[in-house]
């Protein structure tokens, strides 16, 4: 992230009915929506872990649809902190 910049990372938490239900597929493609860099995976304890790099605006949107998910998810909460930004550039299945 260059200096000036409003770049900046966030990680997520999603609880809930968020596995088993196609969240990974459909935060990929919100991800490319978005315009965010990151990864997003399954979390042992039944949530789905996300990291976004990107501008304000676009980190602002991808929140909100993870809030919504797939029509099959029931997402119950959305927990999300600063973090550090990942290592090159695109979004994947981590």
């Amino acid at each position: 992230m260059s200096a000036g910049s409003d770049r900046s990372c966030r990680r997520y938490r999603v609880t809930g009915r968020v596995q088993g239900v196609g969240f990974r597929a459909f935060v990929l493609r919100l991800a490319a929506a978005c315009g965010v860099d990151g990864w997003v995976r399954n979390e042992r304890d039944g949530s789905v872990g996300a990291l976004a790099a990107g501008e304000a605006e676009a980190l602002a949107r991808f929140r909100a649809g993870l809030a919504s998910g797939p029509p099959a998810a029931r997402v119950a909460a959305v927990e999300e902190w600063p973090a550090e930004p990942p290592a090159g550039s695109g979004f994947h299945v981590a």
